[in-house]
C-alpha cells in the first residue's frame, strides 16, 4: 500500500526535495550578478548580510543571496562552483536536517553554504569530521572560500593546547573531529577559571559521516578518566578459573545477545574455587562481575575481528569502519579481562572524572544537521533521538551501477572459492575488483588464495590501516584487486583510472621530497618558504602530467564496466552494505556489485537461516551449488532488519540511562559555571544553611506534632557537629507558641550571626574563598557521585529478575542518589567555610580535583614511548653485562 502510494505521490524526500526546488532556483538567478562584481564588492556583501540580520532580516531571507555569494567564491577562490543538487544539499543542511548524498557528489563543498549563511549571526558553526586529517584538509581547503569572504576559520586538533583552541572556537568557523568537541565540552566544565575555558555556546553543528558519529559512535561514551584504585589480581584470578569451564557443561552462550552465563555446574566450581558459600550474595557481586568478564572475553570477544593485539596492547577494531581505535578501552573490566586472556599486562582500571554521549553531547546544540551517503535506513533512530529527517538529495548525474542480486551457497567454503572464481574472471579482462569482508581474518584468508592463484593485490584492513588512502586512492585503476575491510567514512574518494594527487605525492617521494614538504605542497594552507613554494609548483606539474595518463585509463575502465563490487558477506547493518555499493558508480560513471553469502554466516546463522535452509534440502541442492533470487535477498533484508532492530534498543537502552546522568550533569555544570562567571555566592551559601537547618529540623520533630516532643537537644548537637559554634543556640520560646518555621529562623538567624563573624575575621577575600571551597567539594562529590551510578548501573539489570523495569529503577535509585550528593555537597561546603582559619595570610587557591590521566576514544593524554624490542640472549651466549662469562654462568644463572 505504502508502494502505491509513494508511486502516485512520490517518496517523502521527493516531496521535500520539489519543495525546495524553488530556492535553488532562486540562488542560480543571482549567478550573474555576483559574477559582475569585484572582489571587493563580493567581501563587502558579508558585512551587508551581517547588518541586514541586525535590521530584522532573518538567515532564510537572505539565504538565496548569500548562497550565491558563496558560490561565486568557491568559483574564484578554487574553480569549484556548486551543482544545483549541492545547493538543494545545502538548504536541507540550513533547515537542520540530514541530506543523503552519495559518495563522489561534493558533500564537503556542500557545507560551505550553510556554515558561512549561518556564521553570519556571530554566535558560530562547528563543522564535525571523523578524524584530524580530514578536519585539517577541510579547514584548509574550504577555508580559502570562507576567508575570501572576510570570515575567520579555526580548526580543533589532538595535540593543541588550551590557548590555541580557544581560539580556534572563536573563530566564525571551526572544524573538528566529534571526540575533540566532545572532550573539550567534558575539560571546560573539570576548570577552575573562566579563562581556561576554550568553547563558546554550542550554536549549530553540520555533522560529515552523520550516520558513522551519531549511530556507530553513539553507542561508547566520551570518558575523561583518572587513576583508579582496584588491584588487577581479580581479573588474572577470575581468567585462570574460566579456562576450567567447558562450553554447555558450565556456561551458556546466547549469540545473539553477544551475552554468556554459568550453568547451576559453573556456579558451583566458582563457589569452590574462590571459596565462597553463594556467588550470588551481595558482597560477591564483584566476584561474581570479573568471572561473567572474563567468560565473555574467552566465549564472545574474538582476536582479529573484535580487536588486535599489536605491541604487547589489546586494540579494539571498530567493527563499523574496520579502523584500529587507539587509546579506546572497553569498560566495565571487559578490556581487562581480554588482557588476561591474551596473556598482556593488565593495566588498572580507570576511574571515570567526566563522562557523556555523543547523543546527549549533539543534543545540546541549538541547531544541529548532518550528511552521509547512507542515512535513511536509520531515519527512524534519527527521528527518535536527534528529532532529526533524512532527506535524499538527487544524483548530479544519473545513476547507472548495477546491483546484482546476492548469490546463497550452503557452506562458507564454497562462497569463498565462487568469490576467487568471480574475482579471476572479472581480473582477466582488467576491470577494477574491490572486495569487501566483515573481518581481518576473512580478509587474510581471502588474500592467501589469492596468492596461491598469483593474483597481485593489495589488502586493506586495521593491521595495515596506515596506508589506508593510499591504497583505497588506487582502487579504480585498470587490474587493481583491493580487499578491504568494512569502508565507512574512509574520506578518499575512489576514482576510475586512479588518483592522479595520490599519484603525484608517490612521485614526489620518489623524487626525495620529505613527507612534510609533500603534505605542504599538496594542501591548500599558505606558504611562508621559498622552498615549500617551489615544492608547490613542482607538485602542480605533476599532477598535470599524471592527470592526462589517468584521464585516458579512465575512459579504458569506463569501456570494461566500472568498478566491480564484492561484498563476501552481508553487514549486519544494511547501511554498511550500501556503503559498500556506494564506493562504484560515482559521478555517473558505470559499476557492479554483487554479494555472496553462505548459510554459515553469523547473520544468516543466528537470524535468518532456517526457512532457506530447509528449502535448499528439500530441493537436493549441492553445497557449491548457487541460489539467486530477489525473494531471498529480501528475506536477507529482513534478518537484517531484525538486527538493526536489537541494535537501536541497545543505543536507546544507553541513552535512557545516561539521561538519568545528562540532568544531574546539568545541574552540577550549570553551579560550576556560577562558580566560574564570578557571581557574588554569599547569598547561595546562606541559602544551603537554610536549607540543611531545615532538612534536620524535619528529620529531628518527625516523631510527633507537639514542639515538647521534638528532639531539640539531639537537632542542635548535631548542628554544633556540623558547623555551629558549640552551645550559640538558645531556644528560649513557650514551647506552646513554638512550630517548625519558628525553630528553623531561629537557628538561622545565629547561623547568619556566626558568618558576618567570619567575614569580618577573614576580609574581602571571603568572596573568593567561598569559590575556592565550593568547587572542591562540588569536583570532590560528582566524581564519586560517577563512581556509585556507574555501580549502581552495573547491578541493576538484576533487578529485571524481580518482574521490575531497571531504566525506571534505575531512575527512582539515581534520584535519592543525587538528592544526597546535593545535600552532602551543602553540608561540606558550609562546614568548610564555617571552620575556616586564614593563618599567616596563607590564602586557599583554586586546584584541580579531577587530574585527568586518558581521554577514552581519543587515546592517551601522555604520548606513548614506543616499544623497543631487545634481542633475546642466549644460554651459551657471551653474558651482555660484560663479565666475558657465558650467559648461563653469568647473569641468567637464576633464570
Amino acid at each position: 500500500m505504502l508502494g502505491v502510494l509513494e508511486k502516485i505521490f512520490g517518496s517523502y524526500s521527493e516531496r521535500e526535495v520539489k519543495r525546495i526546488e524553488p530556492i535553488a532556483d532562486e540562488v542560480l538567478s543571482y549567478e550573474e550578478e555576483m559574477s559582475k562584481l569585484s572582489d571587493d564588492e563580493l567581501r563587502g556583501k558579508t558585512q551587508e548580510f551581517k547588518d541586514r540580520l541586525k535590521n530584522g532580516e532573518t538567515l532564510d531571507d537572505i539565504l538565496p543571496e548569500a548562497f550565491a555569494v558563496v558560490r561565486e567564491a568557491a568559483w574564484r577562490t578554487l574553480k569549484m562552483k556548486h551543482f544545483r543538487v549541492q545547493i538543494i544539499g545545502g538548504i536541507v543542511l540550513h533547515q537542520g536536517r540530514i541530506a543523503e548524498m552519495k559518495t563522489g557528489e561534493g558533500k564537503t563543498l556542500v557545507a560551505t553554504l550553510p556554515a558561512y549563511l549561518n556564521a553570519l549571526e556571530g554566535k558560530g558553526v562547528h563543522i564535525v569530521t571523523v578524524n584530524d586529517y580530514l578536519a585539517k584538509r577541510d579547514r584548509d581547503w574550504m577555508g580559502k572560500i570562507y576567508e575570501f569572504l572576510g570570515m575567520s576559520v579555526g580548526v580543533i586538533l589532538h595535540d593543541m593546547d588550551s590557548e590555541e583552541r580557544k581560539k580556534a572556537y572563536a573563530a566564525d568557523i571551526t572544524y573538528g573531529t566529534n571526540n575533540e568537541f566532545g572532550f573539550d565540552y567534558l575539560r571546560d566544565n573539570m576548570v577552575i577559571y573562566k579563562e581556561e575555558m576554550v568553547q563558546r555556546h554550542l550554536n549549530y553543528a553540520i555533522v560529515d559521516e552523520v550516520d558513522s558519529i551519531l549511530i556507530d559512535e553513539a553507542r561508547t561514551p566520551l570518558i575523561i578518566s583518572g587513576v583508579g584504585e582496584k588491584s588487577t589480581d581479580l581479573y588474572k584470578r577470575a581468567d585462570t578459573f574460566v579456562r576450567t569451564l567447558k562450553n554447555e557443561e558450565d556456561y551458556t552462550i546466547d549469540e545473539k545477545a553477544r551475552a554468556v552465563s554459568l550453568t547451576e555446574k559453573g556456579i558451583e566450581k566458582a563457589e569452590r574455587f574462590f571459596n565462597l558459600a553463594n556467588l550470588a550474595d551481595l558482597e560477591n557481586i564483584e566476584i561474581s562481575h570479573n568471572i561473567n568478564q572474563a567468560l565473555k572475553a574467552h566465549a564472545i570477544m574474538k582476536r582479529d575481528k573484535d580487536y588486535v593485539v599489536k605491541d604487547g596492547e589489546v586494540i579494539i577494531v571498530d567493527e563499523f569502519t574496520g579502523r584500529l581505535m587507539f587509546g579506546r578501552r572497553y569498560s566495565e573490566g571487559l578490556h581487562q579481562a581480554i588482557e588476561a586472556k591474551e596473556g598482556v599486562k593488565v593495566e588498572r582500571e580507570s576511574k571515570t572524572l567526566a563522562t557523556i554521549t555523543f547523543q546527549n553531547y549533539f543534543r545540546m546544540y541549538d541547531k544541529l544537521s548532518g550528511m552521509t551517503g547512507t542515512a535513511q535506513t536509520e531515519e527512524q533512530e534519527f527521528r527518535a533521538i536527534y528529532g532529526l529527517d533524512v532527506v535524499v538529495i538527487p544524483t548530479n548525474k544519473e545513476m547507472i551501477r548495477i546491483d546484482h542480486p546476492d548469490v546463497i551457497y550452503k557452506t562458507e567454503e564454497a562462497k569463498f572459492k565462487a568469490v576467487v572464481d568471480d574475482i579471476v574472471e572479472h581480473h582477466k579482462k582488467g576491470q577494477p575488483v574491490l572486495v569487501g569482508t566483515i573481518t581481518i581474518e576473512k580478509s587474510e584468508k581471502l588474500s592467501n588464495m589469492l596468492k596461491k592463484l598469483g593474483i597481485k593485490h593489495q589488502v586493506l584492513n586495521a593491521k595495515y590501516h596506515e596506508k589506508e588512502a593510499e591504497i583505497i586512492a588506487q582502487a579504480g585503476r585498470k587490474g587493481a584487486v583491493t580487499i578491504a575491510t568494512n569502508m565507512a567514512g574512509r574520506g578518499t574518494d575512489i576514482i576510475l583510472g586512479g588518483n592522479p594527487e595520490f599519484l603525484a605525492k608517490k612521485k614526489m617521494v620518489e623524487e626525495g621530497y620529505a613527507p612534510d614538504v609533500i603534505s605542504e605542497a599538496s594542501g591548500y594552507g599558505p606558504l611562508n618558504s621559498e622552498e615549500l613554494i617551489k615544492a608547490r609548483e613542482r607538485y602542480q606539474e605533476l599532477l598535470n602530467e599524471i592527470k592526462k595518463e589517468t584521464e585516458k585509463e579512465h575512459e579504458e575502465v569506463v569501456k570494461l564496466g566500472g568498478l566491480y563490487i564484492i561484498g563476501t558477506e552481508r553487514h549486519e547493518s544494511r547501511r554498511i552494505d550500501n556503503q559498500l555499493r556506494g564506493r562504484a558508480g560515482r559521478q555517473g560513471d558505470p559499476g557492479e556489485s554483487r554479494f555472496y553469502i553462505s548459510l554459515e554466516d553469523d547473520l544468516m546463522r543466528l537470524f535468518g537461516s532456517e526457512r532457506i535452509k530447509n528449502m535448499m534440502n528439500s530441493l537436493g541442492i549441492e553445497d557449491d551449488q548457487p541460489i539467486e533470487h530477489k525473494i531471498l535477498t529480501k528475506q536477507i533484508e529482513q534478518a537484517q532488519k531484525k538486527v538493526e532492530g536489537i541494535n537501536f534498543d541497545v543505543r536507546k537502552n544507553v541513552l535512557e540511562y545516561d539521561d538519568v546522568m545528562n540532568k544531574q550533569r546539568e545541574i552540577i555544570y550549570k553551579e560550576r559555571r556560577k562558580v566560574l562567571e564570578g557571581e557574588d555566592l554569599r547569598q547561595y551559601i546562606l541559602d544551603m544553611v537554610k536549607d540543611i537547618i531545615k532538612r534536620n529540623v524535619e528529620i529531628y520533630t518527625a516523631g510527633s506534632k507537639y514542639p515538647e516532643e521534638w528532639d531539640i537537644d539531639g537537632l542542635l548537637n548535631h548542628l554544633y557537629d556540623l558547623f555551629l559554634e558549640k552551645d550559640s543556640v538558645v531556644i528560649d520560646v513557650d514551647y506552646g507558641r513554638l512550630d517548625k518555621e519558628m525553630l528553623t529562623d531561629i537557628i538561622y538567624e545565629e547561623a547568619v550571626r556566626q558568618y558576618e563573624k567570619k567575614e569580618q575575621q577573614i576580609g574581602p577575600q571571603m568572596r573568593e574563598i567561598e569559590r575556592v571551597v565550593l568547587l572542591k567539594v562540588v569536583d570532590t562529590r560528582w566524581m564519586d557521585h560517577i563512581d556509585e551510578m556507574d555501580q549502581l548501573r552495573q547491578g541493576i539489570g538484576l533487578r529485571a529478575y524481580g518482574q521490575v523495569d531497571p531504566v525506571i529503577e534505575y531512575k527512582k535509585i539515581g534520584f535519592d542518589m543525587f538528592e544526597d550528593l546535593v545535600n552532602s555537597i551543602q553540608e561540606d561546603t558550609v562546614k568548610f567555610l564555617y571552620h575556616i582559619e586564614i593563618r599567616n595570610d596563607n590564602m586557599p587557591h583554586r586546584e584541580q580535583v579531577a587530574k585527568p590521566v586518558a581521554t577514552n576514544q581519543s587515546g592517551n593524554d601522555e604520548p606513548k614511548k614506543p616499544i623497543v624490542k631487545k634481542k633475546k640472549v642466549g644460554r651459551n651466549d657471551p653474558c651482555p653485562c660484560g663479565s666475558g662469562k657465558k650467559y648461563k654462568k653469568c647473569c641468567g644463572a637464576n633464570l
